[in-house]
């Protein structure tokens, strides 16, 4: 498939999918989001990554979300299809046994914030400026942005985040728990790559059992988490070689 909305490049067991619309802000059009499905699915496929990073390095933005010239032309019909295909392309990065990062480079809108709750691990630039401003535009992105990030961060500091609109900064997504890291502008890409090679060079079986432990935390209770952690150990250790240092 020919991408014009992004690129894949690959490089010591990490593959990077980088969003590219041609102008400032990457919106996630209908067209983007089939492309990052197709650029997704065969990354994870690919038998020479062991991580995935999603980002628009180098431009001014990770995602703005909706391409709102198009999605003022939706008919209910088209909305629906349209939430669905973010829905399916967000659960599948959910689904996959790779671990995710979302390495936000620039400004982080909307759906674009969406994107971001669907990788696993979130590495930001101190420059970034994130919103969800579909309040103030009196629009929903559909794309599960409501049930996850209250997940994430607590349902407080959810609603605030979607009922004001308002921009904050890397530090506060970082005080939130939003992100998990905030390098320099000036640094970030080197640390993105540095991060994303420290985790591509752990074993694939205990990366994807631990991803998948702990998403189902959210879903089953203690009692059936641990059962679960139990089977998984069972099967994970037999295909690890222990020449690692415990420390």
């Amino acid at each position: 498939m020919v991408y014009t909305k992004l690129s894949i490049t690959i490089g010591n067991r990490v593959g990077y999918l980088m969003l590219d619309s041609g102008s400032r802000f990457n919106t996630l059009s209908l067209e983007t989001l089939g492309e990052l499905s197709h650029a997704f699915a065969h990354l994870a496929l690919h038998p020479e990554v062991a991580v995935i990073v999603v980002s628009g390095y180098p431009g001014d933005s990770f995602a703005v979300g909706a391409n709102i010239a198009e999605m003022l032309e939706f008919s209910s019909s088209d909305a629906l299809a349209f939430g669905e295909a973010g829905q399916a392309l967000f659960e599948m990065m959910e689904d996959c046994d790779k671990p995710v990062i979302a390495a936000l480079n620039g400004i982080t809108m909307g759906g674009g914030c969406d994107l971001s709750l669907a990788c696993d691990l979130r590495i930001a630039s101190d420059t970034l400026k994130f919103a969800h401003p579909g309040a103030r535009l009196g629009i929903l992105t559909g794309f599960c942005g409501t049930q996850k990030l209250p997940r994430l961060i607590g349902r407080n500091r959810a609603l605030e985040i979607f009922m004001t609109a308002q921009t904050y900064t890397a530090q506060d997504g970082l005080a939130m728990g939003y992100l998990n890291r905030v390098v320099s502008a000036e640094r970030f890409w080197d640390e993105v790559r540095a991060y994303a090679e420290a985790i591509a060079e752990k074993p694939a079986a205990a990366l994807a059992a631990l991803k998948r432990l702990v998403n189902s935390a959210e879903e089953v209770d203690l009692k059936n988490g641990c059962a679960l952690e139990r089977g998984f150990q069972a099967t994970v250790n037999q295909t690890t070689s222990y020449s690692g240092s415990c420390a």
